[in-house]
């Protein structure tokens, strides 16, 4: 993964022109668009005019990324640009404001692109507030030509912010398990993408298959379960070298694998004979610690976001439920009461949610729940919704759906809220996602 080279966060007032009236007018900006504080039924996106980027070598590429985040986003609307009331030659100037009210935007979008030489490309926005006139954000980002795409979600990730109030999310990546071939001889192979889809790589290896990838919190390390030759094992794959170890020597299949919030430890689950139990391992130390110790299934691990409490799922009850307990092992509390099978639990990085699927009456919902167990929604169901990934920004939520017949699965994004759902694109048939955490 080539980084970018420098990222420079411009607060001149030269360059940018923040005037104290402008910033004396932020929090109420805000607060009215804080689409989460007001995600019930009179939920609407905050609307953002996304001019063409000034420039001629990767402008318009760069604004259409930033369009797409948008048109994704569900809590922003780009607005469509044969409503426009003006076209924008100078993107440092401030547009007509009464005449972006006439068309109910919000935010404009100002920009432009340069090359400063054959191998940089750098990328200047400033956004304003319609309702005050102002400009209320602006910066400038230099990185390698190679890595326009990215600078493209960086401005979507600072627009996002300044518009709802939350941290953004569109630079940061998704690690999955791509299927190709017939659906009876299907391939499947690592592969990581943006989270829009774009800049597919495949992560190579000669397993014959894998399954539930897990980016670690750096997203320089993923963890998986690879079926070889022996038993299939849990492996750690470094995304910057290549290098693949298995986690441990255990005597037995180990599968769903699952980070620590430091990234130094990972939680597994080990099967022997009938009964499945939880185990720690220490990566630094390779010391590993038995959480669990029934003769259930215990599985699909996730840590809260302080490190303290697991989520996983068992049928130690006599049906598969959601059970958390102390990281370092000891009593489970109970916390899926609905009708129906839960399973493949995840804990938001934000703390506040626990996303699951549901199996009830042949059908599979996507849902979310408090961590103790109340609150419960169901975002999607249908045929077949599966394996939750929370957002690094707690906020959205993808799954893949296989939909039956000589088909096969795809991965699919909606927001906690249930107000919309996306395809994400993929080259082939796609399952098993894990959202990384954002890159810059």
């Amino acid at each position: 993964m080539t980084l970018l080279c420098f990222v420079v966060r411009l607060a001149l007032l030269t360059f940018f022109a923040f005037s104290p009236v402008a910033l004396a007018t932020a929090p109420a900006q805000a607060a009215t668009g804080d689409v989460y504080v007001h995600a019930g039924a009179n939920f609407r996106p905050v609307s953002v005019a996304v001019t063409p980027f000034a420039g001629d070598d990767g402008a318009e590429k760069i604004g259409a990324v930033v369009a797409n985040d948008f048109a994704r986003s569900i809590f922003l609307l780009p607005v469509n640009p044969s409503s426009f009331p003006e076209t924008v030659t100078n993107p440092d100037q401030r547009p007509n404001i009464d005449a972006w009210k006439r068309i109910n935007a919000q935010f404009v979008l100002t920009g432009r692109v340069l090359r400063p030489d054959a191998e940089h490309v750098t990328a200047q926005f400033r956004l304003w507030d319609v309702a005050t006139g102002e400009q209320v954000a602006g910066e400038q980002y230099t990185s390698e030509a190679s890595n326009a795409r990215r600078v493209a979600h960086m401005i979507s990730d600072s627009v996002f912010s300044r518009a709802t109030g939350e941290k953004g999310f569109f630079d940061s990546r998704v690690v999955f398990v791509d299927e190709s071939g017939p659906k009876e001889k299907r391939r499947k192979r690592l592969a990581v993408m943006d989270m829009d889809g774009g800049n597919v790589k495949y992560l190579g290896g000669s397993d014959t298959l894998v399954v539930t990838p897990r980016f670690s919190p750096s997203a320089q390390q993923v963890a998986y379960m690879s079926f070889g030759s022996a038993d299939p094992k849990v492996t750690l794959l470094n995304l910057e070298t290549g290098q693949r170890e298995a986690v441990g020597k255990f005597p037995g299949m180990t599968f769903a694998p699952r980070f620590s919030p430091d990234g130094q430890q990972i939680v597994m689950s080990l099967a022997d004979g009938a009964s499945t139990n939880l185990y720690s391992m220490d990566l630094r130390s390779r010391a590993t610690t038995r959480l669990t110790d029934t003769s259930a299934i215990d599985t699909s691990p996730s840590y809260s976001p302080d490190g303290s409490q697991i989520v996983f799922e068992s049928d130690r009850g006599g049906s598969q439920q959601i059970y958390v307990m102390s990281a370092t092992g000891g009593p489970a509390k109970r916390i899926s009461f609905g009708d129906g099978h839960y399973s493949t639990p995840v804990w938001s990085p934000r703390g506040d949610l626990v996303a699951f699927t549901r199996i009830k009456n042949g059908s599979f919902g996507i849902g979310v729940m408090k961590p103790d167990g109340s609150g419960e929604r169901i975002l999607v169901e249908g045929f077949h919704n599966e394996g939750p990934t929370f957002s690094p920004n707690g906020l959205f939520v993808l799954f893949f759906r296989d939909s039956g017949g000589s088909g096969g699965p795809k991965i699919y994004m909606t927001d906690i809220f249930g107000h919309g759902e996306f395809l994400a694109p993929t080259p082939n048939y796609a399952s098993d996602p894990s959202w990384g955490p954002l890159m810059h």
